[in-house]
C-alpha cells in the first residue's frame, strides 16, 4: 500500500550483465510502511470478525428457538404423563406450527411404534435402558429437509415408556442469524473506509512536525551548522536529531579545522613564493656572474624549501583522505616492512651528514591493521626530523618492539630535542620550535599524529636517556599501535 520513490544509486547489476546499469532501489517511504502495518492487519482480521460474527449469531438466533420449541415439548409431555386428552388437543395445548416454518411431533412407544403424530420423525438415539426424562435436542434429516428436534422419555399410564418429540425447521433460524450479520456486518461497510479516511488524515497529521523540521533545515543557510532544537522536534525522533546535532559539531569542527589549515599554508607559501620572486628579480639585474650564480643558488634552496613544505602539505591532505579508507578497510600488515621502506628512502640523507644510522628490530613479524603508504609516511617523518635535528656524526635509532598487546615503533636521535613545555604544541600544523637553526614546515609531527590516531596508535614524546652531550639532549618519538595476533601466515 505504501508508495515509494525510486532512487537513482544502489542496485546491483543482473549476473551475466557487466555493461548493464544498476537497478533503481525503491526508496522506503515512513508514511507509507505505518500506514501498511495499520490497514493490512485491519483488512486481514476483518474477514474473521465475519466469520465469527456469524457462529455467534447463529448461537444467539438457536438459543430463543431451542426454549421454545423445549416449552412445546414439556406441555405435550405433560398431558401424556397425566393420560390427558389425544395427541391432537395436545398439539393444540402446545401451540400451531411457527410462522413460515414447520412444527411436527410424535409420540412413539417404548418399542418403536408410532402411537401418534407424524411417522417421519425417526426414533430417538437413545434405546438403552433405563432411559432418562431429561430433555434432548439435536438435529436431523426429516423429508429431505433439517430440522431441530427436541425429545424426552416420559411414563404414560397407558403405554408406560413413551418418546416425545417436537421437531421444528431450521429455515426461521438461519434467516434470524443472517439477519443479525447483516445488521452488525453492513454498518461496517461504511465504518471501516471512513476509518480507513480517519487514519490516513490522522498519520498525515502525526508526520506534520516531521516536514516543518525538515523545512527548518531546508531555510538554513548553507554556512549554519549550529545545533538543531530538539525541542522543536518530536520526542521519538529525538535520538536521530542528536546523532544529526553530533554530525553537524564534527562538520564544523572539520570545516574550522580546513579553514585554519588552507589560511596557513596560504600565509606559509605566500612567504617563500615572495622570496622567489625577489631572488629572480634581482638575479635579473646581477651583470657579474658569479653574483648571478649565487642568486641562482638562493633560488635552488628557495625552491627546495617550497617544494618540501608543497610535499609536507600534500602529505597531511593525502593522510587525512586515504586514513577513512584506511580504517574502513585496514590491511593486516608487518610494521616492519614499512619502516625498512623507510629507512631506505632515507637513508641518503642520514650518510651525507655522516650520521650512524642504527635499525633495531625483532626477526618475527609484527603485524598490525592499517595503511602501508601512511604507515610509511609516518615512518619518513619521524626519521625526516631525527636526521634533519641531529648535527652530524649524531646517532639515530629506529627500534620495533612488541610490547604484550601492542607494537612500539621508536625513533631515538641525539639531536637538539624539544623542551617539555613545547611538546603539546608541536603536533599543530606550522608550529616550529625556535633557535633550532632548521627552517622546516613545522608539519612533520603534525602527520605522525594524524597517522597515529586514525590506526588508534599513541604518540609520546621524551629526552633521549643515551644521549651524553647536555647541549643536544635528543628526543625519543614513541608511537603504540595497537597488535594483532600472529595468525601464522606472511601478508600477502
Amino acid at each position: 500500500m505504501s508508495v515509494g520513490a525510486t532512487s537513482a544509486d544502489g542496485g546491483a547489476s543482473a549476473p551475466g550483465d557487466s555493461g548493464a546499469s544498476p537497478r533503481p532501489r525503491r526508496q522506503r517511504s515512513l508514511f507509507g510502511e505505518i500506514l501498511d502495518w495499520m490497514l493490512v492487519p485491519l483488512l486481514l482480521v476483518w474477514p474473521v470478525a465475519i466469520g465469527i460474527t456469524f457462529l455467534v449469531a447463529q448461537a444467539i438466533a438457536t438459543q430463543p428457538f431451542d426454549q421454545g420449541l423445549q416449552r412445546r415439548l414439556g406441555v405435550i409431555a405433560e398431558w401424556v404423563q397425566n393420560a390427558g386428552p389425544p395427541l391432537a388437543r395436545a398439539a393444540g395445548a402446545a401451540g400451531t406450527r411457527p410462522p413460515g416454518g414447520d412444527l411436527l411431533m410424535q409420540l412413539r412407544a417404548g418399542d418403536g411404534r408410532v402411537l401418534a403424530g407424524d411417522p417421519r420423525l425417526p426414533d430417538a438415539p437413545d434405546t438403552q435402558w433405563p432411559r432418562d426424562a431429561a430433555v434432548h435436542l439435536r438435529d436431523a434429516d426429516v423429508g429431505g429437509q433439517r430440522m431441530r428436534i427436541a425429545w424426552r422419555w416420559v411414563r404414560s399410564p397407558r403405554e408406560g415408556q413413551v418418546l416425545v418429540q417436537v421437531a421444528e425447521g431450521l429455515q426461521q433460524r438461519s434467516e434470524l442469524a443472517r439477519n443479525i450479520v447483516r445488521g452488525v456486518i453492513l454498518p461496517q461497510f461504511v465504518i471501516v473506509p471512513i476509518s480507513i479516511l480517519l487514519v490516513w488524515f490522522g498519520l498525515g497529521q502525526g508526520i506534520i512536525p516531521l516536514d516543518e523540521l525538515q523545512a527548518r533545515i531546508r531555510r538554513r543557510r548553507p554556512d549554519d551548522l549550529s545545533p538543531i532544537d530538539q525541542r522543536e522536534a518530536p520526542e521519538e525522533i529525538a535520538p536521530l536529531v542528536d546523532s544529526i546535532n553530533s554530525l553537524l559539531g564534527r562538520l564544523e569542527q572539520s570545516i574550522h579545522t580546513r579553514k585554519r589549515f588552507i589560511a596557513d599554508a596560504a600565509h606559509q607559501l605566500k612567504t617563500p613564493l615572495a622570496g622567489l620572486r625577489m631572488q629572480a628579480e634581482l638575479a635579473q639585474r646581477q651583470t657579474d656572474p658569479e653574483e648571478l650564480r649565487t642568486s641562482l643558488r638562493q633560488i635552488e634552496v628557495s625552491v627546495v624549501r617550497t617544494t618540501r613544505l608543497v610535499n609536507q602539505l600534500l602529505a597531511l591532505a593525502r593522510a587525512e583522505n586515504q586514513g577513512v579508507l584506511a580504517q574502513r578497510s585496514p590491511v593486516l600488515l608487518d610494521l616492519r616492512q614499512p619502516v625498512r621502506d623507510a629507512l631506505q628512502e632515507l637513508a641518503p640523507m642520514a650518510l651525507a651528514k655522516s650520521l650512524e644510522l642504527e635499525f633495531d628490530a625483532p626477526e618475527h613479524a609484527l603485524w598490525v591493521r592499517g595503511n602501508p603508504m601512511l604507515l610509511q609516511e609516518l615512518a619518513k617523518n619521524l626519521l625526516d626530523n631525527a636526521i634533519a635535528y641531529t648535527p652530524a656524526r649524531g646517532h639515530v635509532a629506529v627500534r620495533l618492539r612488541q610490547l604484550d598487546e601492542q607494537v612500539m615503533l621508536g625513533v631515538e636521535d641525539t639531536g637538539l630535542g624539544i623542551a617539555p613545555a613545547e611538546r603539546d604544541m608541536v603536533f599543530r600544523p606550522f608550529y616550529r620550535v625556535l633557535g633550532t637553526g632548521h627552517d622546516g614546515s613545522g608539519l612533520g609531527l603534525c602527520i605522525v599524529q594524524e597517522i597515529a590516531r586514525q590506526h588508534a596508535a599513541a604518540v609520546s614524546l621524551d629526552d633521549n636517556p643515551m644521549s651524553t652531550d647536555p647541549n643536544y639532549p635528543g628526543l625519543v618519538v614513541r608511537v603504540q599501535f595497537p597488535a594483532v595476533p600472529d595468525h601464522g601466515a606472511e601478508p600477502g
